[in-house]
């Protein structure tokens, strides 16, 4: 991506771009969104990522369980959601806020794909 093609991101796009970077779950995107881009409906949102997505710099995967070669449990970026299935997955409300128990396991997560992390590798600083 060139210089021009980051500059050209809305600041919605550029936040989810960073999440995605970060491997964070879905609902920290909305901590790094402007003011009125918090505001948006869900559907608005999901749309930016799906263009995203379909851009082929960011993945949709669900939160995993892993354990560490010293046997502690944690997690990591499951397989990715199929992109036919995305609209119905974002869709749900639920999935745009942090899990009451604290268990992010099963929750969405961003993931930047290799041609996502050369853009956001140029950024990061």
């Amino acid at each position: 991506m060139s210089e021009h093609e980051w500059d050209a991101l809305t600041g919605a796009e550029e936040a989810f771009m960073v999440n995605a970077y970060e491997i964070d779950i879905l609902p920290g995107v909305r901590g790094d969104l402007g003011e009125a881009d918090r505001s948006r409906p869900l559907g608005e949102l999901a749309e930016v990522l799906l263009t995203l997505v379909d851009r082929g710099w960011v993945e949709v995967r669900r939160v995993a369980p892993w354990t560490a070669p010293s046997g502690e449990s944690g997690f990591q970026p499951g397989d990715p959601v199929a992109r036919e299935r995305l609209p119905a997955v974002l869709e749900d409300a639920a999935a745009w806020e942090y899990p009451d128990d604290g268990d992010w396991i099963g929750a969405l997560t961003l993931v930047g794909t290799e041609a996502g992390r050369r853009i956001t590798h140029r950024h990061d600083g």
